[in-house]
């Protein structure tokens, strides 16, 4: 935690990581990678499948999160919050569903603005963009990774070790073996 003035404790800032690992908990998503991206205005999540559909008088969307090396494929239908132009990676304005979901970011949660793209050619699956962070006493440190959350990969790697260990403590029948009779 970091202060915003010499010495003061009062307004304190959580300082997070590029890449932080997120959960939302509304669309089933748990433990998805995402880049922490000051410089996208805009949240993103890669979704295929888009159909736009109306209930009890409200449009809808349904989509499919592919799945990952981190995640399973998954379908979510939810209400849309709004359709907005949003810039591209190469600054060319898409016309975008915007949706509004509860996203899990280390100890905290709250609700986010995030749009539907096509992000099949992007390293990361989902972008976490400024007006997500702003006004949440949040600081991102561009050269650490996971300050606010488990990296996938230590987390993989902490659960085959919970398995290894529960295999190791399982009895495995005779440790005795006859020999030649």
């Amino acid at each position: 935690m970091i202060s915003d003035k010499k010495g003061s404790s009062k307004s304190p800032f959580e300082m997070v990581g590029w890449r932080e690992v997120v959960s939302l908990p509304e669309l089933g998503i748990q433990d998805m990678r995402a880049k922490i991206d000051t410089g996208a205005r805009t949240s993103a999540i890669h979704a295929e499948d888009q159909v736009t559909f109306e209930k009890d008088g409200t449009n809808w969307v349904r989509f499919r999160v592919p799945a990952s090396r981190y995640h399973k494929s998954l379908f979510a239908e939810v209400p849309i919050l709004d359709q907005r132009d949003i810039k591209n990676t190469s600054g060319v304005p898409e016309r975008r569903i915007v949706i509004r979901t509860l996203m899990v970011l280390g100890r905290h949660h709250w609700h986010i603005d995030l749009s539907l793209a096509n992000r099949e050619k992007m390293g990361f699956d989902m972008i976490l963009g400024r007006t997500a962070i702003r006004g949440r006493r949040i600081v991102v440190h561009p050269g650490r990774s996971f300050l606010a959350s488990v990296s996938p990969e230590k987390k993989t790697r902490r659960v085959q070790q919970s398995e290894t260990d529960t295999k190791a403590r399982e009895p495995t029948g005779s440790s005795r073996q006859r020999s030649g009779t």
